[in-house]
């Protein structure tokens, strides 16, 4: 038997100096889309999220809390296992960079890199942002409110003298320039690429991976007084997930390195794009093949914070609406990798007019004729029609299309294409006229609402991952075994029988409202 193909697809780990929100559960739904497509379609999945816990922010929050700084993270990173559980997301592991096998792994690839020469000790002065994690040049920092300097971020930069590690970043311009050419896709959206290009052409300096100002982090091997800088430990996570450094011939680096997609914000893409690659490869090791940054959500127009008190509570959402429509919404409303607005109304209405009027109306009335004029079961079909078998025949088709956006990460192109199916299966019922056929022609009713009911099948198996509940609940009202939801299932393979008995029908996606505030 041929070795199944593997996908491996990583979220960010999350940041624990907060609570989860809804960028973090649009990153993580996202991989969660593509991984649960992937393993439909046949591939063997991992699928990796978890939580940064180590950083000068990550401590200040922690006294700024009055607890310890593992108290803090085991509290925090708990909200975003909950998130997970709350969305439904299909991940394969949780990582967290306290763990003991994170710090092995840092450190191991810390050694290789040095082992390589291409880490050296100095001293350190520049701005620091503890907020982004990040070092700046004085030609990025920015004019802030009340006149304090910041970065280009927005958040406050203060000016750092101390001992140092440093990578030799300097070194790598020329080989990151070449990789990137070589591998023209490896960033996405094309203009995020252009953007990781642009800053490596106006020049790489060498990159201080080290503090001595906090403690709580990595110690560098060998040098306890020096804590790695809090992005080389963190970007390591997607090897230490896969067994990095113990990497037998057997073991998951070699089964799933390098990773098939990093999902990211766009705020992070430098991290990605240019000192992970500079990092791996300084250790002899591969770079991921693709780095996908998307945009961020804004809340009625305006920019998602705290201090504003606008910030969306995914939690609060999916316990409102459901956690279907939720899903729905986030992938659907904005081309993906593009910056994107909530708003209550716009939610509601994507999702009635998608989900009740569409979706839902195809399955209800074709399920609810068969139920009522075809005794609950799924009618013998007769000769079929032109329009009959090009809509099989068009269904038959969806697949291939879908994989080829999602294999570039446009999922709301995937959908869409989804959708145009959908309408035109409800446009064939209605043009066929099924509840009139029962009088003057009762065999072409049964062979209508057949090509109806396989039309809903398809779609179902099609659409589960982006809402798995959703279309389980479908699949089951149309009596499809749960070993028989997956792609080679779809078309001529695993057609409906006649005869076949199904369960009483009822509504997937009822209309949304808002609740009335009296």
């Amino acid at each position: 038997m041929p070795e199944r193909k593997t996908y491996y697809i990583t979220t960010p780990i999350y940041y624990v100096n907060d609570v989860p929100h809804i960028g973090h559960a649009y990153t993580t739904l996202a991989c969660d889309v593509l991984a649960r497509f992937k393993r439909l379609d046949g591939f063997d999945v991992m699928f990796l999220t978890g939580t940064d816990e180590h950083g000068q922010k990550v401590e200040k929050s922690a006294a700024a809390a009055g607890v310890d700084p593992q108290s803090f993270c085991d509290r925090v990173s708990g909200r975003f296992r909950d998130l997970v559980e709350s969305m439904d997301f299909s991940i394969d592991q949780f990582i967290r960079t306290t763990e003991d096998r994170h710090i092995r792994s840092v450190q191991a690839l810390w050694q290789r890199i040095e082992a390589a020469g291409h880490i050296y000790k100095g001293a350190y002065s520049g701005w620091y942002s503890v907020r982004d994690e990040a070092f700046y040049a004085e030609s990025e920092l920015i004019d802030g409110p009340n006149g304090q300097t910041c970065a280009p971020s927005g958040a406050p930069v203060e000016w750092l003298e101390e001992p140092s590690y440093f990578f030799k970043l300097s070194e790598w311009q020329d080989k990151l320039l070449d990789f990137y050419q070589k591998n023209p896709h490896f960033v996405l959206p094309k203009s995020r690429m252009n953007e990781v290009m642009s800053f490596v052409k106006s020049g790489l300096r060498d990159l201080s991976i080290s503090r001595t100002s906090f403690n709580w982090g990595v110690p560098v091997p060998g040098d306890p007084d020096h804590i790695m800088y809090v992005w080389i430990d963190a970007l390591t996570n997607y090897i230490t997930a896969l067994g990095y450094p113990e990497r037998s011939d057997s073991g998951d680096y070699q089964r799933f390195w390098p990773a098939d997609v990093h999902m990211v914000g766009k705020d992070i893409l430098r991290f990605h794009a240019v000192y992970w690659p500079a990092f791996l490869m300084a250790a002899g090791l591969e770079p991921p093949q693709r780095v996908f940054a998307h945009g961020w959500w804004t809340n009625e127009g305006q920019k998602i914070s705290k201090s504003v008190g606008n910030v969306i509570d995914p939690f609060a959402l999916v316990e409102e609406f459901g956690l279907d429509p939720v899903r729905y919404f986030l992938m659907r409303e904005v081309p993906f990798g593009n910056d994107g607005d909530f708003s209550r109304e716009g939610f509601l209405a994507r999702c009635n007019a998608d989900l009740a009027n569409d979706f839902g109306n195809l399955a209800q009335r074709s399920l609810s004729m068969i139920a009522k004029n075809c005794g609950g079961l799924i009618p013998q079909p007769g000769l079929l029609s032109d329009a009959d078998a090009v809509l099989l025949s068009d269904l038959d088709k969806t697949l291939n299309e879908v994989r080829v956006h999602l294999d570039d990460q446009a999922i709301h192109q995937a959908i869409e294409v989804i959708w145009r199916q959908i309408s035109r299966a409800n446009g064939y019922i209605a043009a066929e006229q099924p509840w009139a056929l029962k009088k003057t022609d009762p065999e072409r009713m049964g062979t209508v609402l057949y090509v109806a009911a396989e039309a809903v099948r398809n779609l179902a198996i099609l659409a589960q991952p982006l809402m798995p509940k959703s279309m389980a609940h479908l699949l089951d009202q149309l009596a499809v075994p749960d070993e028989n939801r997956g792609f080679a299932d779809l078309g001529e393979a695993g057609r409906l029988k006649a005869g076949l008995a199904l369960p009483a029908p009822s509504g997937i996606f009822p209309r949304l409202a808002e609740k009335d505030a009296s």
